[in-house]
């Protein structure tokens, strides 16, 4: 199972939201490349960026600190916040990023998802970001009426590379990975399922191995690996099966 560690960008410094609100964010580091440096120094084999204020805005804000990011590491990069058109997705796949983050654009145009995902096979990942299993769009500000499974199933067979499904209620506040729901999710269809809010400790990680067989990949984490709650190198332990 992979690792993912997070950084989240905003006014290009790598920051942690909590619920995703956007005027809660704590600054953990002003260099995110160096952040990125560490996270592979350490052992990641892959790295989550956000770009924040391009969430909110609709557009790519932080693409500074994101090529910056993509410079200074050798390992895959996955990228999401503010893409919304084909020109941004072709923009970021040039610009080295491995892999496209499409989480409103699900939503509100999954027809130009599922072109992305023709155009870019396995390139292309579907971020679906949930307030009480129901699905949160623009930098989460707005909630829809969709579910989050029905989301999803509706991406089958699209060549979607994974779903990275994050529990709003949950992210920032370290308060526990929503385990039950994910697996729920990953059960029910055949994509990938990285799962992300809340991971706050090895036991999370744990857990989350556990439902391994329902179709969870992977586990983004970030507040807890910010504020030293879980050792990276033990996490990576976990889920590599080397403390097992």
């Amino acid at each position: 199972m992979i690792l993912f560690p997070a950084i989240d960008l905003k006014d290009g410094q790598c920051v942690r939201l909590l619920r995703g609100e956007i005027g809660s964010a704590t600054v953990y580091n002003d260099d995110p490349a160096a952040q990125a440096r560490q996270f592979v120094g350490a052992g990641c084999e892959w790295i989550h960026v956000v770009d924040l204020d391009g969430a909110f805005a609709g557009h790519s804000v932080n693409g500074e600190a994101a090529r910056a990011v993509l410079s200074a590491v050798a390992v895959p990069v996955q990228l999401g916040g503010g893409v919304r058109d084909m020109h941004g997705v072709e923009s970021w796949l040039e610009a080295g990023v491995t892999r496209v983050i499409l989480g409103t654009a699900a939503v509100r145009d999954p027809d130009f998802v599922k072109a992305a995902c023709r155009n870019f096979p396995d390139r292309i990942v579907v971020g679906i970001d949930a307030k009480s299993g129901k699905v949160a769009v623009e930098g989460w500000a707005e909630t829809s009426e969709l579910g989050a499974i029905e989301l999803a199933q509706r991406f089958e067979d699209s060549g979607v590379a994974a779903i990275v499904f994050t529990d709003i209620d949950r992210d920032g506040l370290l308060q526990g990975a929503n385990v039950e729901a994910t697996a729920a999710l990953a059960e029910a269809i055949s994509i990938p399922v990285i799962a992300s809010g809340g991971v706050s400790s090895l036991d999370d990680l744990r857990a989350l191995k556990a439902r391994r067989d329902s179709g969870i990949a992977g586990v983004i984490s970030g507040t807890a690996l910010y504020d030293g709650r879980m050792d990276l190198m033990d996490a990576l332990a976990v889920l590599m099966g080397i403390d097992d």
